[in-house]
């Protein structure tokens, strides 16, 4: 991009970010932290200023926080043209156009993308709509959910036992609320995190009270005559008595607004380049149009040059600000975006933390601490290098962990520590199920491979 229209850009252009979020908010602080003067549109489907998620699944829920003060903080006076509440519903790239629910018209020079997800409904509407069923994904959800369970409801049922799950399930139990867990996996976070980590997990749910119900699926939702949920029936022909069911069953991209624009968008999100720069549906990078943040598909380079999509907090904010920087840079200021994924959760009073990507790991070695005791470091391997490391209640080694991965550092784990117990001296596998068959809760999902590689293809969404 020549210095020119750069300087230009950066006095007099126009800039729209659909997708009012955490990376929404970060891209658009760090454009005018850059010196970006130009024209600032911000557009959300919600009402809603930007505000944090991760509270909503903890405090939240808990009565701790109210959902109306989850406002995230502002580092910088973005002055912004705020458009919240109206939804994105098309675009026009070659006019350069983002087409709204209402009927407006925004025009941009630079467009960036942060629509993020949201959460997977119930599959069958008319039991979705029955009165005490949720998904927990927005600020109205955490709020009426809360309001539901401070009625003291006698049983809840939290259908899927990823992160997002098991988060909900320790709340409830928290708040001395019967609980009753289902996941069709041998074990919670197995999606994620792999079966010898999802058995402690496993034994953490049970432990604290709740009804963890593995290897099954809900078939049906029963309502009665006033539309209440009142029953739950599984896979095994059992049925659960509930009269709240919290859905966890991952999360949608939100990219059906795309369809036809001819961007290379799907249900996996919106592939781009290192450095944020969407594709279009021929895998041609296009240089107008960036992606940030969940609904982001990009490759890694410390990875595979895997296309990464990443709900991870941390994530959402580098990959933001990586994306405004390139927004009004030449093309030699231009930086990839390389950020080691990382995240966290909190349940049952065990800190969970991460690096790296667990999920691409077949093997993996405890080096810190015992899983029997649910202290302890997990380190993954894949192709003979550490790719990840997990820790529960042990997180002072993570950023030596993250820099193992970092520089290739080999697999398996050939140093002693201090508190390395005798079951971590040799890898086992990780326990990861078959990839084809659907689990709750992965964090970081690997859609491709290099975009050098001559057999990607990329196709237009459809409906």
């Amino acid at each position: 991009m020549a210095a020119d229209y750069v300087d230009w850009l950066k006095r007099e252009g126009r800039i729209v970010i659909v997708g009012a979020s955490l990376a929404g908010l970060k891209a658009a602080e760090t454009l005018r932290a850059e010196g970006f003067k130009g024209s600032l549109t911000l557009i959300g489907a919600e009402p809603y200023e930007p505000y944090d998620r991760p509270p909503l699944s903890k405090a939240v829920l808990l009565g701790k926080a109210s959902a109306e003060h989850t406002e995230l903080p502002r580092r910088h006076d973005i002055d912004a043209k705020w458009r919240l509440g109206v939804s994105a519903t098309g675009l026009d790239m070659t006019n350069k156009r983002v087409r709204l629910s209402d009927g407006d018209e925004v025009e941009y020079d630079r467009l960036l993308i942060a629509t993020g997800v949201r959460g997977r409904p119930w599959p069958k509407e008319t039991e979705a709509e029955l009165d005490g069923v949720f998904v927990l994904r927005t600020r109205d959800d955490a709020a009426a959910l809360e309001r539901r369970l401070r009625g003291r409801p006698r049983r809840v049922l939290v259908i899927g036992a990823g992160f997002a799950g098991s988060e909900i399930a320790s709340a409830c139990r928290e708040m001395g609320l019967e609980v009753t867990v289902a996941e069709r996996a041998g074990a919670p976070l197995v999606g994620a995190l792999g079966g010898v980590i999802g058995a402690v997990s496993a034994d953490l749910h049970r432990e604290n009270g709740v009804d963890l119900r593995t290897g099954v699926t809900v078939t049906a939702l029963e309502g009665d005559e006033a539309g209440r949920v009142r029953a739950a029936h599984l896979s095994d022909e059992s049925v659960v008595e509930t009269d709240v069911v919290v859905v966890s069953l991952g999360s949608i991209r939100n990219t059906e607004w795309l369809t036809g624009s001819g961007l290379g968008a799907g249900p996996r999100g919106i592939a781009c380049d290192a450095g944020c720069r969407a594709f279009d549906f021929r895998g041609i990078v296009t240089d107008d149009i960036f992606v940030a943040g969940d609904v982001a598909r990009s490759p890694h380079g410390l990875f595979g040059y895997q296309f990464l999509s990443l709900e991870h907090w941390g994530n959402a904010v580098a990959q933001a600000e990586t994306a405004a920087h390139n927004m009004i840079s030449s093309s030699a200021d231009r930086r990839p975006h390389l950020w080691v994924p990382a995240f966290w959760s909190s349940q049952f009073g065990v800190n969970i933390k991460s690096v790296g990507v667990p999920s691409m790991g077949d093997q993996l070695m405890i080096t810190q601490g015992s899983l029997a005791e649910r202290r302890f470091v997990a380190v993954y391997g894949y192709q003979g290098r550490i790719i990840a490391a997990v820790s529960f209640d042990n997180a002072k080694w993570l950023e030596f962990y993250e820099r193992e991965i970092e520089r290739g550092a080999p697999f398996p784990v050939e140093y002693a520590t201090a508190d390395r117990r005798p079951e971590g001296r040799q890898p086992v596998p990780a326990e990861f199920p078959d990839p084809s068959l659907p689990t709750h809760g992965p964090t970081v999902t690997l859609t491709g491979y290099s975009p050098a590689d001559r057999r990607l293809v990329f196709t237009p969404a459809r409906h």
